[in-house]
């Protein structure tokens, strides 16, 4: 007998292969997968999208696969393979049935399929000695198993799900202290420092004056905000102060955003990269874009320099936030001449004619995430966009790529989820948080939430009255 008994729908297979071994625990628990699932997943084999290399991969798992019994159970059939790989093992009933009920139902093939898995759990609701979980990541498949009283839960990350990330520590600290205070050991300052703290807020006693710092190696380092506010976008918040001191450090090489729509993330991090450019740091921009259109249909935009039709299509984030920083340059340059009239605004060929040249003189280049594998990235600011909407295995694979010469910006938001193979709990953005409660010997990491929506009212107010646990 078996601790658990999970049957699992395709998309769980397609977001990881690899996930049987880890829901198997070494042979304790039994997992189920009706045919369906095996015919879904073997569509899926040919492509270039990560759930095409996760189906090649489960391909190969099922390849090493011993079969050990077979039998039947009324009009089900259950063949009981056993797969050992790399010291892990996982022991899988596969469960096929000639004729379904569903298919006498005149319902689209998406849905006939989820009825197929959902018939066949209803079938093994007596075969086995303890009552079967379905496993899937689609809450509407999830939410009619349960009008088939079929036991059903989503897949929930490892991660320690107490962990509030809080990273910008508030503290106060009297006068004297102030002039000490760059370079000292953070521990001396904060006793109660931990490894997720990248940034400070301190607050002087009997005062109104506020001091900005990370800490860097264990010491704290004071902002300088002239300094940061010297680049082609200028930060307006204490939030994007720290972004960007993050940035432009030579000390960080990974830094993590979790930001809300309108709070200025791929506009400061594209920003603060052109600076480092402009300092020789490194030698160009890579901006990846993780989306519902590129796992749709990401074959046709591939490795994309210059001002493609398709980069244009794919990375409008990225396209709007160089038309911005053009039209933000010619406004500052013809108020300076101007001594602060008015002028014209720019035409829209000539927008795009200086967006193409940013791109040029930045060596600005695009990737889709199926076109990464066997490439390395050097020498580059690499901005992963919508991380929130990337598989931990895309993502493992995607940092594989980049040398240790490269800085790469992270960014996402997971009230914008749109890819239906991961959730908040299970996608890359989540693991990289929780990842933080850690200090890595590896790589210098840095994190931060940008909370403050300036992109304007709007969108504020929208944020607030669709966000749930924040209308008032």
């Amino acid at each position: 007998m078996y601790d658990k008994y999970y049957l699992l729908d395709t998309n769980i297979l397609l977001q990881d292969a690899s996930k049987l071994f880890s829901l198997a625990q070494e042979q304790k628990n039994l997992i189920i997968l009706p045919e369906t699932v095996l015919d879904e997943i073997d569509s899926k084999k040919n492509g270039f999208d990560e759930i095409n290399f996760q189906a090649r991969e489960f391909a190969r798992i099922l390849e090493d696969a011993q079969v050990l019994e077979t039998s039947q159970s009324g009009a089900l059939r259950i063949v009981t393979l056993k797969v050992i790989k790399q010291n892990l093992s996982v022991v899988i009933d596969i469960i096929s049935k000639e004729h379904y009920e569903c298919e006498k139902s005149s319902i689209s093939l998406k849905i006939l399929n989820d009825r197929k898995i959902l018939e066949i759990a209803s079938s093994l609701r007596d075969y086995y000695p303890k009552e079967l979980e379905f496993l899937s990541l689609d809450i509407m498949a999830r939410s009619r198993a349960l009008s088939l009283n079929i036991k059903t839960s989503g897949l929930k990350g490892e991660e320690n799900s107490t962990f509030k990330a809080d990273f910008v520590r508030r503290i106060e600290i009297p006068y004297s202290q102030l002039e000490h205070l760059d370079n000292s050991d953070i521990l001396g300052i904060d006793p109660e420092y931990q490894s997720h703290y990248f940034c400070y807020e301190f607050k002087l006693i009997d005062s109104d004056h506020m001091v900005l710092a990370s800490v860097i190696n264990g010491k704290l380092s004071l902002l300088n905000e002239d300094e940061l506010r010297n680049q082609n976008v200028v930060p307006l918040n204490k939030e994007q102060l720290f972004f960007s001191h993050a940035i432009i450090s030579s000390f960080y090489n990974i830094i993590i955003v979790e930001a809300l729509a309108g709070s200025g993330k791929t506009l400061l991090a594209l920003s603060g990269a052109m600076k480092l450019l402009r300092q020789k740091e490194f030698r160009r921009i890579i901006y990846i874009r993780n989306s519902i259109e590129s796992l749709d249909k990401g074959e046709d935009v591939g490795y994309l320099p210059g001002l493609d039709e398709k980069f244009r299509i794919y990375n409008h984030p990225l396209m709007d936030s160089l038309e911005y920083i053009v039209r933000h340059n010619h406004k500052r340059k013809k108020s300076q001449n101007s001594h602060g009239l008015s002028r014209d605004e720019l035409s829209s060929q000539e927008v795009e004619k200086r967006v193409e040249e940013l791109i040029a003189t930045y060596g600005i280049e695009t990737m889709w995430v199926g076109e990464m594998r066997g490439r390395t990235l050097s020498d580059a600011v690499v901005i992963v966009d919508e991380a929130q909407n990337i598989s931990n295995k895309t993502m493992q694979m995607l940092l594989s790529r980049i040398d240790s010469n490269s800085k790469v910006i992270i960014l996402g938001s997971n009230k914008q989820i749109d890819n239906p193979y991961v959730n908040r709990h299970t996608n890359a953005l989540t693991t990289l948080i929780h990842a933080t409660q850690e200090a890595p010997q590896e790589v210098n990491l840095f994190a931060l939430k940008l909370t403050k929506v300036l992109r304007g009212p709007i969108t504020a107010w929208a944020e607030r009255i669709f966000t749930p646990g924040e209308r008032k």
